[in-house]
């Protein structure tokens, strides 16, 4: 029979927004600021863990499989196993949903499940014909070929290609996120006054949050090696209203796009982890469970839409637990872009796109904007892209806690095509 999975606890670091250059964290400083309080808060040794999996989309070259990397720097010994998971947007939840099958199964019973990612540390990476160049240089034997070979340099080899840049562009489709969001706007009719509004209430929301102190129990202070230290995420404007945000021009279609720097996710910095645990690891350490996971789901579609992932894969999840978008109390949709979120809701309200693509006898219906990223999401907080399907889960469960709700879903749409959605339960 499956076991019970439990979320007993977990911790975040302040999503601090990319600016010039690097910022001052890499993804395993990151993954290492959250997880140091979090263990030793712990009525157990950072030892006891069967596994850590951690969720990193852009892996630095310093630190090759950062799950290990961070586990060794987290006293967790030499002996504790910790691997690397990536599915895009969606590996920090990813992690935590490998961590569920394990203990599901009863392979393990403890596992710290997170995602790490630092975008500012993104790198820039030559083009094909400079690598090209060098690789001649390096491999000319005889002073004459090098010379020759040097004669063939040519200016444009020195300049970089923006890996990020890259990184969020569809390799099949050739569409960039945010060109995949103005398509799922143009097939709902999203206007751009619906995305700013959607996008200054997300930052409402958030500094609300920060101000009624409702995220000191998730966010860690984070301290840099000059000093410094981080205690907020830093990407939020309070100031943001449909009105200042209307004079922002397109971004990924110009002139007539409605995706803007101010309707997008911002990019940031970031790490997160959740604790998992069997009833028997409960038991043994006698820990206080905050919510137990009931159910996961993964879906694919065409990479030009992705960011419709959450209602396939959010929709097969409620079906096969017999519930409705109504039973949901509490909703964590990442918000990449607010045309995507906006689209994902018309979604489930148009009756031939439930009928046709997700089998329903008519539109799923509405979700009470009430219910739906409480306080904010990656429009104000940002999105490390492998960590935030991990923050969304985090943060519903703390929501869900502070709110006296009882059941909630995390979905996250995944570029290249892809959606998740886990459905957890209070306890």
């Amino acid at each position: 029979m499956a076991r019970p999975v439990f979320i007993v606890d977990g911790s975040r670091t302040p999503f601090l927004k990319a600016r010039a250059g690097p910022g001052p964290f890499t993804p395993v400083d990151l993954a290492v600021q959250c997880g140091r309080p979090l263990l030793a808060r712990q009525p157990f040794a950072p030892d006891a863990f069967d596994q850590v999996i951690l969720g990193c989309v852009n892996v630095i070259a310093d630190e090759m499989n950062p799950a290990r990397v961070a586990a060794l720097r987290l006293g967790m010994g030499e002996k504790m196993v910790a691997f690397t998971v990536q599915i895009n947007c969606g590996s920090g939840m990813q992690s935590i949903d490998t961590g569920y099958r394990y203990i599901r199964e009863g392979a393990a019973d403890l596992i710290l499940a997170g995602g790490a990612e630092a975008l500012s540390h993104a790198p820039l990476v030559w083009p094909n014909a400079g690598v090209r160049w060098f690789a001649g240089l390096a491999g000319a034997k005889s002073v004459g070929a090098k010379i020759a070979a040097f004669f063939k340099l040519r200016p444009g080899y020195f300049k970089p290609i923006i890996g990020l840049e890259r990184g969020l562009t569809d390799p099949i489709t050739e569409l960039n996120m945010g060109q995949t969001a103005e398509v799922v706007g143009h097939l709902f009719g999203i206007t751009r006054a619906q995305s700013d509004a959607y996008a200054a209430e997300s930052h409402r929301r958030l500094a609300k949050a920060q101000s009624e102190g409702w995220l000191k129990g998730e966010v860690e202070t984070s301290f840099s090696r000059d000093g410094k230290f981080y205690d907020r995420d830093d990407g939020v404007r309070p100031d943001s209203t449909p009105e200042t945000l209307a004079k922002l021009k397109p971004v990924f279609e110009r002139p007539w796009g409605q995706v803007t720097a101010g309707n997008s996710s911002q990019i940031t910095d970031g790490a997160s982890w959740v604790i998992l645990a069997s009833e028997e690891a409960v038991a043994k350490h006698r820990l206080k469970p905050k919510a137990v996971i009931l159910d996961s789901q993964w879906a694919a579609l065409d990479p030009g839409i992705m960011g419709l992932g959450p209602v396939l894969s959010a929709t097969a999840l409620l079906k096969r637990n017999g519930l409705n978008l109504q039973d949901v109390e509490t909703w964590e949709l990442n918000e990449a872009f607010a045309t995507q979120v906006l689209g994902c809701l018309a979604a489930w309200n148009d009756e031939k796109f439930c009928r046709e693509i997700l089998g329903l006898d008519g539109a799923a219906g509405q979700i009470d904007d009430a219910k739906l990223n409480v306080d904010g999401g990656a429009i104000s907080l940002g999105h490390p892209v492998g960590t935030s399907g991990n923050r969304i889960v985090l943060h519903l469960v703390n929501a869900m806690t502070r709110l006296g709700k009882r059941r909630g879903v995390a979905t996250e749409c995944i570029g290249g095509g892809q959606g998740g959605a886990m459905l957890i339960e209070t306890v």
